[in-house]
Formats: C-alpha cells, sequence, structure tokens
C-alpha cells in the first residue's frame, strides 16, 4: 500500500483503500478519512486483474459531480472551510496529497449502517432471474407480463446486508432491516433512498441516461446523529446506466440494454467463468470497452 504524507493506511475494501490522518488510532477516532479510489475492478465478489486503468479517477470525479447535485441534502464530503490546519502540537486534517489528486475524497467518518440500500427502477439482472421464477424481486409482487429490461411499476426499494470483506451480500427484507438499525432508521433509510433515485433519475434522463438500479450507503453523523449519504454514489460501479435511445428504439429487449458501467465485465465473467476458483484475467478488449464506457458516461452527464 502507498505511504501518503500526512496519512496512514487503515484499511482496504475491494476497490477503495482508507487512510486516516497521523496520530489517529483507527476510523474510530479519526477527524477525517481519505478516501482513495483504485483502478481495481470487482464482479461476483471477486477482485479481478488486470485493473481498469483511470478507473479510480473517472468513478470519484462522477461520485463527486453527483454530490454537487444532491447537496440540498447532507453528504460525507469534508468541505474545504472545515479543513484545520492548527499546529503540530493537534491533530492536523490534511488537504489530498498530490499522489491520489483526483481519485481521493475527503470525508468525515460515520457510524455505518449495515445496509446496502438497493434501488431498482428496472427489472434486471438478479432481479430479472427471480420474476421469471416467482413473479416478484427480492419478495415483492410484481404484475405478470413483464419483460428483462422493462421499467417497473414504481421503483422498489430492496435492501441487503452488507456482509464483511470475503463474504456474500445477501438480500434482506424490510422487517429484517428493521431488526438491524430499529423502526425510525429502517423507514428513513427506505425513504431517502427512494427520494435520492428520483431526483438522480430525472437528472440523467435530461442528458439521455436511464439508471436502471442503484445502491446507497448512510451512516449516522457522529455529532449529531443525523443519517448522512456517504461512499460512492451513483458511480458505474454502484449502478446500471443504460443509453436512453438505444433503449428506446433497439429492435430486442436484450440489445436495448446497453450498459455504461462494468455490465461489460460481468457479461464476459459469466461467459467465461463457473465462479468457482481463481476468476480468468479480463482481456484486453474488455478492459479497453469498460474504460470507454465509463469515460462516455462521465462526459454525458457532467459535459466535462
Amino acid at each position: 500500500m502507498s505511504e501518503l504524507p500526512g496519512w496512514v493506511h487503515s484499511y482496504s475494501g475491494k476497490v477503495r483503500d482508507l487512510y486516516v490522518p497521523e496520530g489517529a488510532t483507527g476510523l474510530d477516532d479519526a477527524e477525517a478519512v481519505l478516501v482513495v479510489a483504485s483502478d481495481r475492478v470487482s464482479a461476483f465478489d471477486h477482485v479481478l486483474s488486470p485493473g481498469i486503468p483511470g478507473k479510480g479517477e473517472l468513478l470519484t470525479a462522477l461520485s463527486l459531480w453527483w454530490f454537487d447535485q444532491l447537496a440540498d441534502g447532507p453528504n460525507h464530503l469534508v468541505p474545504d472551510h472545515e479543513l484545520r490546519h492548527e499546529g503540530a502540537d493537534d491533530r492536523v486534517v490534511e488537504r489530498i496529497p498530490a499522489a491520489v489528486s483526483g481519485r481521493s475524497m475527503l470525508v468525515k467518518p460515520l457510524d455505518m449502517f449495515p445496509i446496502e440500500c438497493v434501488v431498482r427502477g428496472y427489472l434486471t439482472g438478479s432481479g430479472w432471474a427471480e420474476y421469471q421464477a416467482s413473479r416478484s424481486v427480492c419478495g415483492i409482487p410484481l404484475p405478470d407480463g413483464l419483460s428483462n429490461g422493462d421499467r417497473l411499476p414504481e421503483p422498489l426499494y430492496t435492501p441487503a446486508w452488507k456482509a464483511p470483506l470475503g463474504e456474500h451480500d445477501e438480500n434482506i427484507s424490510f422487517e429484517r432491516t428493521v431488526e438491524l438499525v430499529g423502526p425510525e432508521i429502517a423507514e428513513e433509510l427506505r425513504r431517502l433512498s427512494l427520494e435520492v433515485y428520483s431526483r438522480a433519475s430525472a437528472i440523467a434522463e435530461q442528458r439521455g441516461v436511464i439508471i436502471a438500479d442503484t445502491k446507497f450507503e448512510f451512516g449516522a453523523d457522529r455529532a449529531t446523529g443525523e443519517i448522512t449519504l456517504a461512499d460512492e454514489v451513483l458511480t458505474s460501479d454502484s449502478s446500471r446506466y443504460w443509453d436512453a435511445q438505444v433503449y428506446a428504439t433497439a429492435p430486442t429487449a436484450e440489445t436495448r440494454m446497453a450498459s455504461f458501467d462494468k455490465q461489460i465485465v460481468r457479461d464476459w465473467l459469466a461467459a467465461n467463468w463457473d465462479k468457482t476458483g481463481t476468476p480468468p484475467e479480463l482481456p484486453a478488449e474488455i478492459v479497453e470497452r469498460t474504460t470507454a464506457r465509463y469515460r462516455e458516461l462521465l462526459e454525458r452527464l457532467t459535459g466535462a
């Protein structure tokens, strides 16, 4: 793990690394956390090789853009005016080091809820597989006659339990979220997730992009207890993005779901790996196509 001046590595997930200021003993007593997005890519709960060049910068830029679009609600970003540089005897919150500039976010540490707040606006992926078997998604009944990729009658909130690193996340019922975090927080997580998805979907549609589904993560502000949007938000790793024009004009249900996200990686892996043992290396062509789609999505949404 790279050393960063003023920061100490604290934790690594599948695709991101967390650093705390020098002097902090860990995430629990850090005044700020540096979240560094790597070029690693994961699918089916495995980190794959090789990574996607430039992925960390592209996804960080997209996440920061979305936080800006949703800035009227609380999020975990530390504004520049809150950064403190008080002297050698005090804890110093350093600005983002040059070595990871462009791929990092400086954030407030939160007490994270163990819930992945998944919102599905369209029928696809594991939801489509379940619907074919039971006419439901995560146990929520749906009408007959829907096809792969169809827009749902209304967005569905289908939470998942955040499993420890190396284990599989598990879809859970809303009642189970109540058991995990209590009724008031469970209700607020559902409300906020559906609200943010609705707002983001409207913004994306104005730019010719569909957000088929996404996942949010929230935590409690340690000072106020306020539920706060955290982690990455609405990136190509946490969301399924489709081209709206292709969706409207494609001749078949399968071809209308032209993806801007890592679905390219998932599809190749599903066709070339039985999900046992070590995943195969990604071909250069898959890596290049994924990079191009990540970049095209960023340009579509932000104009940058």
